[in-house]
């Protein structure tokens, strides 16, 4: 493949994994599928853990996070690890959702992380998540929900209305956003729905519904743009589009040193939980890989962890043409011109000039062009969970990823060249025999 050209098969891959994660839990479960296609077996936290030189685990919490782990045939001194996260922002159903109002069945919606709200209004939603349920025999069960079916919209406003609407109007996400489902129903009709939905994706008949983690999406399929396709539009890209990366450069790598990949949920708001990236999951999986292995103690621990190294993998603001200004002038990410290194000097970016410097150098093996993102001095920064994982792991960490338009939008836009380059890089990080910089 030339760097002109994206890789067809590669992007078909990344469309149907995007179009079949609506939701963290979704996703989840879809990389759990391809790394057990390809060798890797599930471990249970609450089993005793038997492993041998060369083994391929992986483990989820809360269903909506995952740590997959490739053990090296010789004695594990290092690991090799990329961090991604599986949340996007989304309006999210509040517990008791039904409004009904004006002849409407609507719902009632909480806000998921800083979702740019605008968007949302005209677009064909469907309903996905996870939902607890009561069976016919009494027991209770999860099932993951995707209603892949407009079934709700959130109208505008016409302009005869409202003549500020094209200058900056304020969206009010309690009395503004709740979506239309039904017209003439009521909160039962909710709870039937529910059910058919459910009977008809898992064949539960009879079943109560008990509680439920569901969230509207935008069932627009993802799809290439532009005359050439250098682009691919499609919701939930921060941060699916890393968590995708970091699986097939995992599958893609020799498998002879030790490596780690790890998707964590709620970093949208904030990481503390106990699937975030600020809670214990990765640390407790590492530790207890690395017991299993008959290191034991916090001393061969630390160790370990201090000759390993995280890539934290998640989107970059590409410079925008109509909002060049937005950026640096020295430090505008282009689409498709490779991964992008995040620098901030406050550390809402976890990158050192050592990190930096070793994610250089694979970029320069793996033949990768690399870019670099630093915030304007008087504009905020965003953060990632590298800076997280660094603190409550202490691994030296680097902030990368791919350029992409609109972040935080229900749809947004990279380029299709952009993945290969950094699954590249990312291929050459878990094939590095040695990580000590000079």
């Amino acid at each position: 493949m030339s760097d002109h050209s994206a890789d067809t098969a590669l992007v078909d891959r990344l469309i149907d994994f995007l179009k079949r994660s609506p939701s963290p839990w979704h996703a989840t479960a879809n990389l759990a599928a391809r790394l057990e296609a390809a060798g890797y077996r599930p471990l249970s936290e609450t089993d005793r853990w038997e492993l041998s030189p060369g083994d391929k685990i992986y483990v989820t919490r809360n269903d909506s996070a995952i740590v997959a782990l490739q053990l090296p045939r010789a004695p594990l001194t290092a690991l090799r690890m990329v961090g991604a996260h599986t949340d996007s922002p989304a309006l999210r159903l509040k517990p008791e959702p039904a409004i009904v109002n004006k002849g409407w069945l609507q719902l009632g919606v909480q806000v998921y992380g800083g979702a740019l709200l605008a968007p949302w209004f005209d677009r064909d939603l469907g309903l996905a998540g996870r939902v607890h349920v009561r069976r016919a025999d009494g027991g209770l069960q999860g099932v993951l929900l995707n209603v892949d079916e407009p079934i709700a919209i959130i109208p505008s406003l016409a302009i005869h209305l409202d003549r500020e609407a094209n200058s900056g109007r304020p969206l009010n996400a309690q009395t503004q956003m709740a979506p239309l489902l039904m017209q003439g129903g009521n909160a039962p009709d909710l709870d039937r729905l529910l059910k058919q939905w459910i009977a008809r994706e898992h064949g539960l008949e009879g079943c109560e519904i008990v509680d439920f983690e569901l969230g509207f999406y935008d069932i627009q399929p993802p799809s290439r743009v532009g005359i050439n396709g250098e682009l691919l539009a499609s919701a939930r890209l921060d941060n699916l589009l890393s968590c995708f990366i970091g699986v097939e450069a995992l599958l893609g790598a020799s498998g002879e040193e030790g490596a780690v990949f790890v998707a964590n949920d709620h970093e949208e708001v904030g990481s503390a939980s106990a699937c975030g990236a600020q809670g214990p999951f990765l640390a407790d999986v590492l530790r207890r890989v690395n017991a299993a292995l008959g290191e034991t103690g916090d001393e061969g621990f630390v160790r370990l962890i201090q000759r390993s190294l995280m890539i934290s993998c998640d989107n970059a603001h590409a410079v925008h043409p109509n909002f060049a200004d937005k950026h640096d002038p020295h430090h505008g990410p282009l689409i498709n011109a490779g991964p992008v290194i995040k620098v901030n000097a406050s550390q809402r970016y976890a990158t050192n000039s050592a990190t930096g410097a070793l994610f250089r150098e694979l970029c320069r093996e793996a033949d990768v062009p690399v870019q670099q993102f630093v915030t304007r001095a008087d504009m905020g920064c965003g953060s990632t969970i590298g800076p997280i994982t660094a603190t409550e792991l202490g691994v030296p960490t680097i902030d990368v990823g791919v350029p992409q338009f609109g972040m935080h939008s229900i749809r947004e836009t990279a380029g299709t060249r952009d993945p290969e380059y950094l699954i590249r890089a990312l291929v050459a990080f878990f094939d590095r025999s040695c990580l000590d910089i000079d």
